[in-house]
């Protein structure tokens, strides 16, 4: 039997690594489409940070999916049904956007396209991320001597993630130096085509998922996703965590015009800069699993927004992406240990839509910062006293600490019959 529990979570490891990899991979293609908007499309900074936070609203949808994966099954199956449309409605936008790139793309038409694309990321975010949070739930889990194997998986998907970027942000910047856009994104598109087809292949009843016990459907689960909601040890946090995005604003397209125009900053070095905060990540993942686990949420989680404050001040070009997920994978976590057993998908992915929805208002924001800033793509004389304000909204959220649970005591009560 020990054997056979190994080969499932193995084959479990290997599909959420391939998963979890492939999703932090989409630095690659994205990095393509910051600089086409740019040289290609000839977009100015607001516009472009527009256009980014603008494509991210699939993920504000994200609890609609949770819900839907967990009330209901195709064929016995409700997580890796959806990973695989998620990975083929990307596959499908990018090799779409490959083939229209040659060609007088519209800025309309590429906008439809990633938001297809995106709608694909959020349907495979929310069936990965409930998958871990179901097996992180696993009553089996929560005893004495079964906690590592639990953790050992969240730090897992982490550094697979990370893995990932580093490689998507390495290869990024070398890519756009020696080949087109175009390029890049039917590479990437192939990446998802072998993703759909790795996931097909996985019949997921095999892999003694943990079952939804509710007959209820959706209503039920969206009744139970209430009834979480109504808990202030899960909305407090929830609440800090949406707040801490939401308060700060973001000066993207500002920072990238500032790095390429002003700067001189080619795609390369710009790719290898992202590439520090995710080894970064990877060293993190590490360190918090061996020695921070056992910590108060509440103490790490305002030691790396107080961080996030200096770091603006000192090194503001390129902290910003390390920051957030160095920080979110911890909040996440707390969350997903208070979640109770049965709405797993629907709560985590309620969390990730509420931050989705945060970081639109943190770019739309950061766009009236550089308006009232004075600054625009050729113009940065502003930039110093932006970088200032978004240092000190950095720290309004520490006003917020005590929303974060001090200690964490997980959800495992049964339902009741």
């Amino acid at each position: 039997m020990g054997g056979i529990k190994g080969e499932k979570m193995l084959m479990m490891k290997w599909l959420l690594g391939v998963g979890y990899w492939v999703q932090g991979l989409r630095c690659f293609p994205w990095l393509a489409v910051i600089f086409f908007l740019k040289d290609g499309l000839n977009v100015d900074s607001s516009t472009l940070q527009i256009l980014q936070n603008s494509a991210n609203t699939p993920m504000v949808g994200k609890p609609l999916y949770g819900v839907i994966s967990d009330a209901v099954y195709f064929r016995g199956q409700h997580r890796l049904p959806y990973l695989a449309l998620g990975a083929i409605l990307q596959a499908l936008s990018w090799i779409a956007i490959a083939m229209l790139a040659s060609s007088s793309i519209s800025i309309s038409t590429l906008t439809f396209y990633l938001l297809l694309s995106n709608l694909g990321a959020s349907l495979a975010e929310v069936a990965n991320d409930a998958i871990v949070a179901e097996i992180s739930k696993e009553p089996n889990s929560l005893k004495k001597g079964k906690t590592h194997s639990s953790g050992e998986l969240q730090s897992f998907v982490w550094m697979a993630s990370s893995v990932g970027g580093v490689l998507g942000n390495l290869v990024g910047g070398v890519a756009l130096e020696r080949f087109s856009a175009r390029v890049m994104f039917l590479t990437y598109g192939a990446i998802l085509i072998i993703q759909f087809i790795i996931t097909i292949l996985v019949d997921e009843r095999t892999l003694s998922l943990p079952k939804n016990e509710s007959g209820g459907g959706m209503k039920e689960q969206l009744a139970q996703l209430a009834s979480a909601l109504c808990k202030p040890e899960i909305a407090n946090p929830i609440a800090w965590l949406v707040a801490s995005y939401a308060m700060v604003p973001l000066l993207t397209g500002t920072m990238f015009f500032y790095q390429t125009q002003a700067l001189g900053i080619d795609s390369l070095v710009l790719g290898m800069s992202k590439v520090f905060g995710q080894v970064a990540m990877l060293v993190w993942s590490f360190y918090y699993n061996k020695c921070l686990k056992a910590a108060s949420p509440r103490r790490v989680i305002s030691a790396i927004q107080a961080t996030m404050a200096v770091f603006m001040l000192s090194d503001v070009l390129f902290v910003n992406k390390f920051y957030q997920q160095m920080g979110l994978p911890n909040a996440v976590v707390v969350i997903a240990q208070l979640c109770p057993p049965g709405c797993e998908g629907s709560l985590i992915a309620f969390v990730m839509s509420a931050i989705a929805l945060a970081m639109i208002v943190s770019g739309y924001l950061g766009v009236a910062l550089a308006s009232y800033v004075g600054v625009t793509g050729t113009n940065f004389s502003g930039l110093p006293l932006g970088l200032l304000i978004q240092a000190a909204c950095t720290t309004m959220p520490l006003l917020l600490s005590s929303w974060i649970p001090d200690c964490i005591k997980p959800d495992i009560a049964k339902k009741k019959e």
